[in-house]
């Protein structure tokens, strides 16, 4: 009878340990968790930039660009958290991932950071303050297509669209993401947060690409602000803006320097938009010129759906002396949660050059 029991208990026990085990790997597993995103934006219409002739296209991302992105994070205890994102861009018009024929495969975000009640820390290829304040604070977001600020701030200099051919340095240098960078934001204060975020050159005894910048936001109840700073420094060897490429500047850079605020006040029937930004480019061998732009916009409620309006200005003091005039006018109207539908009109001028209009239509879905 007592081996019987004996078997019995010790039988019992290691039951026991394994329903231990694999309940502890099940809350592990409950612990950790891995979401897939993005979305698809496709638009029919026609492109026209300053100084070229116009184009009927079917063009990916006329609102947004489009991406799909896997994020993660892993409670490590203690208000800590491993967390990572991996996005990548594409063009749904072809199915070419990127932005452009050359971009990278995770160009849109591209690190791994530890989360704590102290703030996070993440290092890799990650989206720069100056795009995130610049799309936040303009009614048309990060429209590449129809976003007046965007095509003042990242449309300029060294980005100029696939196509065009016209040179302007109204404009920052450098993408919407830096690689090689470090980053670390405060936890929210109260409807307040910070950053600051710096990139390395990642090559021995060059600061071909060092770059920092810091920036705060702040929403609280319908008022909302930023303020960001980012310098960027190549030295005496800027490398590839060098010898420009046949668009964009036609400008050697040594440094650039830029400041930008933005502001936004919604009052329910209309949310007014307002950004002001002053870069100072210092070009190698000796002198600089600077460039103020501001912007203005509106959102109006219109039905389920809602109006948006844009205006910007730049003004170039030196360098090529340049003006840079753009508004546009859309409509966005929601479908689903999910999914929408948007026309636009955009107007583009430059001094010098013919107009440049972009007018369209797509959807947009979200997954």
């Amino acid at each position: 009878m007592k081996s019987t029991v004996s078997r019995a208990l010790k039988i019992s026990l290691r039951l026991a340990a394994a329903a231990s085990v694999a309940a502890a790997g099940s809350a592990a597993y409950a612990q950790s968790s891995v979401q897939l995103y993005g979305q698809v934006d496709t638009w029919v219409g026609m492109q026209q930039f300053p100084g070229i002739q116009r184009a009927w296209t079917v063009g990916g991302g006329g609102m947004s660009t489009s991406y799909w992105g896997l994020k993660g994070a892993e409670d490590l205890g203690g208000g800590y958290k491993a967390v990572f994102t991996l996005e990548d861009f594409f063009r749904p018009q072809n199915g070419n991932y990127g932005r452009f024929t050359g971009d990278s495969f995770f160009s849109r975000n591209a690190y791994v950071g530890i989360q704590s009640p102290y703030g996070t820390v993440t290092a890799g290829r990650l989206t720069t303050h100056l795009f995130v304040s610049t799309i936040l604070f303009n009614p048309f977001i990060d429209s590449y297509t129809f976003s007046p600020m965007v095509y003042h701030v990242f449309l300029g200099n060294t980005a100029v669209p696939t196509g065009a051919t016209y040179a302007t340095d109204i404009g920052v240098v450098g993408d919407s993401g830096w690689n090689n960078a470090v980053q670390y934001s405060t936890p929210d204060f109260n409807g307040l947060s910070g950053s600051v975020m710096y990139g390395l050159g990642n090559q021995a005894g060059q600061n071909g690409a060092k770059k920092w910048s810091a920036q705060f936001l702040y929403f609280h109840g319908p008022f909302a602000a930023t303020g960001v700073f980012q310098y960027v420094n190549f030295n005496n060897s800027p490398g590839d803006l060098a010898v420009p490429p046949a668009f964009g500047s036609v400008v050697p850079f040594r440094s650039q320097s830029v400041g930008q605020l933005g502001a936004s006040y919604d009052l329910k029937f209309a949310k007014f938009y307002a950004q002001y930004m002053y870069t100072k480019n210092d070009q190698l061998g000796g002198g600089s010129w600077h460039v103020n732009t501001g912007q203005g916009g509106v959102t109006v409620p219109a039905g389920p759906g809602s109006i948006m309006a844009s205006f910007a200005y730049s003004r170039d003091g030196g360098g090529l002396d340049q003006t840079r005039r753009s508004w546009a006018v859309g409509y966005d109207y929601p479908l689903s949660k999910r999914t929408d539908v948007y026309a636009a009109y955009l107007y583009d001028k430059l001094s010098g050059l013919s107009t440049g209009q972009t007018v369209g239509a797509g959807i947009r879905a979200k997954f």
